[in-house]
């Protein structure tokens, strides 16, 4: 069973990134840059074959996504191409549509996913209504009912139970929650919460004593509409977790890495299809999301150097610009360490 959970997990990310470096590659293309080699998977070459457009087109061993090799991606770095074959030589919106092109596909395939998830097994109604509420539980304390509507929490607006359940794990200094809620009756109330604490996978949570109502709806049309609310909201949670960890909110423990997604993968593939397609368009959205941050090393922090020598009208000292990427990359890795320790730990 390992190995079959070992596999999916490849595939997943094998689909993810290829076609992410698939976006960058078609828009390069496009816009005349010279490629060297379009790669699905990594390591040793298992098979190649040289296109009608003299690229190299390769199958490779380590079924973890894949890559695209362009000339110039920095700076000329190739004597027998031609300058305007250069990517860093492209104008600059070319040069972003480029960078942007691999976001861009993570995000379509997600929407695609999640619209199919929606026609398959139903679209589900977001609203972040209360189904049922735990007797002296700190909701029903508070005063929440079944069938309470969660406006916001701590002024943050819940537009949907993805958002709220975000906003309810945040940190809180007191300790004391203002819930906005909205009853049956239509009047609005602020509740104001203490949840309790407990620990889960090592991990301290709140914990409110409520359910949400999960309402399904059938359709082509309602398929459509969740598809890009889901997505939305997806994304919006990501922007605030994102927001958490930098003022402290979150903490980094409740981030999971590569052996984290293995397990969600594992627990997926227990569930049935329906769960791992799910969980491939909120991954996707995911390595969107965090490719486009303007951050060194990702795909955002190479658009915020083009926008930085449009705005001086000339390019950024490439050698400051490789220190920075490179730092970035060091970043990166340090935390993936940190988090994949994490990981190991829970599961132990």
């Amino acid at each position: 069973m390992w190995f079959l959970t070992l596999l999916l997990f490849f595939l997943i990310l094998g689909i993810l990134i290829t076609i992410h470096e698939f976006g960058h590659f078609i828009v390069a293309k496009k816009c005349g840059v010279h490629i060297y080699e379009f790669s699905i998977g990594m390591g040793p070459l298992i098979h190649s074959h040289i296109g009608k457009d003299k690229i190299q087109y390769s199958i490779r061993a380590l079924p973890i996504g894949g890559y695209v090799q362009m000339a110039g991606e920095v700076e000329e770095d190739d004597k027998k191409v031609k300058k305007d074959k250069f990517m860093c030589n492209k104008v600059w919106w070319q040069r972003i549509l480029i960078l942007c092109a691999g976001v861009t596909m993570n995000f379509i395939l997600a929407l695609v996913l999640l619209f199919f998830y929606g026609l398959i097994w139903g679209a589900q109604d977001m609203t972040p209504t209360i189904s049922e509420v735990d007797k002296d539980s700190p909701m029903e304390k508070a005063g929440a009912r079944n069938g309470d509507v969660i406006l916001s929490v701590n002024n943050h607006k819940t537009s949907s139970v993805d958002v709220a359940q975000i906003e309810l794990l945040m940190n809180d200094k007191d300790n004391i929650y203002d819930i906005e809620v909205r009853h049956s009756d239509n009047t609005k109330e602020v509740l104001h919460v203490t949840p309790n604490k407990v620990t889960e996978d090592k991990v301290e949570r709140n914990k409110y004593g409520i359910k949400f109502k999960e309402k399904i709806e059938y359709g082509f049309l309602e398929s459509v509409k969740f598809a890009f609310k889901k997505f939305a909201t997806i994304y919006q949670t990501m922007f605030r977790t994102i927001s958490g960890l930098i003022t402290g909110k979150i903490s980094i423990k409740s981030l999971s890495g590569p052996v984290g997604i293995y397990s969600v993968v594992s627990d997926s593939a227990k569930m049935g299809v329906k769960y791992v397609i799910y969980l491939m368009a909120f991954l996707s959205i995911n390595l969107g999301f965090v490719n486009i941050l303007p951050f060194p090393a990702f795909d955002g922090g190479h658009v915020l150097f083009v926008i930085i020598e449009l705005i001086r009208r000339k390019p950024v000292n490439k050698k400051i610009e490789s220190t920075f990427h490179l730092i970035g990359f060091i970043l990166i890795f340090l935390l993936m360490i940190i988090v994949t320790i994490q990981d190991v730990i829970r599961l132990f």
